[in-house]
């Protein structure tokens, strides 16, 4: 059984601007939302829309990454009748995860 409470991360398929996207990772831990640009190129979302952002964010490896800019997305959790959608901010759109392997 799960101890509650508990921040494990938890991995989930959700309907993001009406695209499933499978397999996100969702850590309750973290302080930010994270999309990386090779899921945000198959939501065919107009690059336009991009917020600039100025802050650079440490990558898992160390090293310091440049955001290619934030964005407001509607996420849809669950299926009918038992569903949720919600407009979130993905604060760090960036081009890849860098692992320290």
């Amino acid at each position: 059984g799960v101890r509650l409470p508990h921040d494990d991360p938890v991995v989930v398929t959700l309907m993001m601007e009406l695209f499933t996207m499978k397999r996100i990772l969702i850590d309750s831990g973290s302080s930010t939302d994270i999309l990386y640009k090779h899921a945000f190129d198959q939501l065919r979302v107009p690059v336009d829309q991009l917020k600039p952002v100025k802050t650079p964010l440490v990558s898992f490896a160390g090293e310091m990454v440049n955001p290619l800019g934030s964005i407001d997305l509607s996420v849809v959790a669950g299926t009918a009748p038992l569903q949720t959608r919600v407009q979130m901010t993905f604060r760090w759109l960036i081009h890849q995860a860098h692992t320290t392997q």
